[in-house]
């Protein structure tokens, strides 16, 4: 093995994928099986593109950070340094936290509920696939300066 394929945290799949997996399922789930209607679809189409809005330009600033602190945006890559500003100050996973910012944006595009609660099991999936493994990974590689970065940055937010 190359050192690029063991120098990665081993995420159980791509996030974005993760993603598109979920937004599939949900939207398929919320056109041929079921739709529980969360308010009025005026006001939830303003929730939907305001977040819709507010997750690219999230993880966006994340992308820039991490390309800015000289680090691979994509985890299957090594990490190279600890990006430390931008989102990066007030949570540890800004773009995935867009991706679940994402979810609940197609929950109120499409108003509702039960699509919007697929939020849940993607951030468990993020969670226990992707963001534990990175920690893990982060600790074993950067040591103390990982360490005082998950002291001083929650998790999620």
């Amino acid at each position: 093995m190359t050192r690029d394929q063991t120098d990665n945290p081993g995420v159980i799949a791509f996030p974005p994928l993760i993603w598109l997996i979920g937004e599939v399922v949900s939207g398929l789930v919320h056109f041929f099986v079921v739709r529980v209607p969360i308010m009025n679809y005026n006001v939830s189409l303003v929730c939907g593109i305001a977040l819709a809005t507010l997750a690219p330009t999230l993880a966006m600033l994340a992308m820039v950070q991490m390309k800015k602190a000289g680090t691979n945006v994509n985890p299957s890559k090594p990490a190279l340094a600890l990006a430390r500003g931008g989102p990066f100050r007030f949570t540890r996973n800004p773009m995935y936290l867009a991706l679940c910012l994402l979810q609940v944006a197609l929950g109120f595009f499409l108003n509702d509920w039960i699509t919007l609660l697929f939020v849940v099991p993607l951030a468990l999936i993020l969670h226990f696939g992707v963001v534990l493994r990175e920690e893990r990974y982060l600790t074993a590689k950067f040591g103390e300066p990982y360490l005082e970065l998950k002291r001083d940055v929650r998790r999620w937010i």
